[in-house]
């Protein structure tokens, strides 16, 4: 099934060039917004036809599982390194930046407060997932988009095999569950990377470091930050995937889907990271 759009021809519509030269103007300006408003609600319902295509695809659990076991150790195992390396700096930096720009009179446990407000609540998740948008997402987007312009998807489909159910699905699911796994080991190693910098390159002892992390301290905070790690594993997937999906125009057309991907998943993180911070966060006082 193809959810690709391209604007069709209408062959009664008459050129804007054949109006009067005081109506060109108007014409062509209802013109461009009739096909901007008619190609934005085909994409939002090609995305709601693959969502629910993609969703049938769940019920194909042999073809699934298998899949799922592959992509869970690519998204997730194979991106700690890079995880532990991004939580590990931003950490570090957060508890210094956060100790010099203190003034006297303050509280030094207010560096490991800082630092485990800011990593767990939102440094930690959407650093995650924006740094996994690039590696994973546009990995994702090159090799779906690839398998689609050599016609390796339509091989697929002639073998009676469900495309989605094979590529997308299973992707899905280990994004789905890999993303706040990484996140979990972001705030961890984040935390214990401020904690390493504040005591060893800073006036701050561990007793005060450690009181900052245990103030107003309530669980709702770690899984608000799971909470957004999911949506954001979601949202990559299904971006991605989608885009290398819809691919077409051979090398040039895989390049062009994996930039737009990684460009719209990355947008989508941050929208769902406001939205998300909008809802909850009066629920996040300890």
């Amino acid at each position: 099934m193809s959810y690709s759009y391209r604007y069709p021809h209408d062959p009664e519509s008459r050129p804007t060039e054949s109006f009067p030269v005081m109506q060109r103007s108007g014409i062509r300006f209802f013109r461009k917004m009739t096909r901007f408003w008619r190609g934005l609600f085909h994409q939002i319902g090609a995305r709601g036809l693959y969502m629910f295509d993609t969703l049938h695809g769940l019920t194909e659990f042999d073809t699934v599982w298998r899949e799922t076991i592959k992509q869970m150790r690519v998204i997730g195992v194979d991106s700690v390194p890079l995880t532990v390396i991004v939580a590990a700096f931003i950490g570090g930096v957060m508890a210094l930046q956060t100790r010099y720009q203190l003034f006297a009179g303050v509280e030094l446990s207010l560096v490991g407060l800082a630092t485990r407000q800011v990593i767990i609540l939102e440094l930690g998740p959407l650093l995650t997932g924006l740094v996994l948008t690039g590696r994973v997402g546009g990995r994702m987007t090159a090799e779906i988009g690839t398998m689609r312009v050599t016609e390796q998807i339509d091989a697929l489909e002639t073998l009676s095999y469900d495309p989605l159910a094979f590529l997308v699905v299973p992707r899905l699911i280990a994004a789905t569950l890999m993303l706040p796994v990484l996140t979990i080991l972001a705030d961890g190693v984040g935390c214990l990377s401020g904690f390493l910098v504040a005591v060893g390159a800073t006036d701050i002892t561990t007793q005060d470091f450690r009181e900052g992390l245990r103030l107003a301290f309530g669980t709702f905070q770690i899984v608000y930050s799971l909470m957004k790690a999911t949506l954001f594993g979601a949202a990559i997937a299904f971006i991605c995937s989608y885009e290398g999906y819809i691919t077409s125009a051979g090398a040039e057309g895989v390049g062009r889907s994996t930039a737009r991907a990684v460009v719209i998943a990355s947008v989508a993180i941050l929208v769902l990271d406001a939205l998300t911070a909008f809802l909850f966060a009066p629920f996040l006082q300890a």
